[in-house]
């Protein structure tokens, strides 16, 4: 059987943690900081997870993540 392929772009925007959540950067914190506010970007410095509603689709992109027992 072939090699699953892994999509790169999930690789690139999502990080598993050692207790197996996955983990992202929030989005609109690039560029045009001014006309937000001050309370909003620093909710956006924290790490976002990813609900457990929509795990097994993310987990489902990385299919050579690290194996939880």
């Amino acid at each position: 059987m072939p090699k699953m392929k892994t999509k790169k772009s999930a690789a690139k925007r999502f990080r598993i943690t050692a207790s197996g959540k996955v983990k992202f950067q929030k989005a609109f914190k690039r560029h045009i900081l001014s006309k937000k506010s001050t309370q909003s970007k620093r909710k956006k410095r924290l790490a976002g997870y990813v609900h457990n509603a929509n795990m097994m689709l993310t987990l489902g992109t990385l299919p050579y993540r690290r194996k939880h027992s």
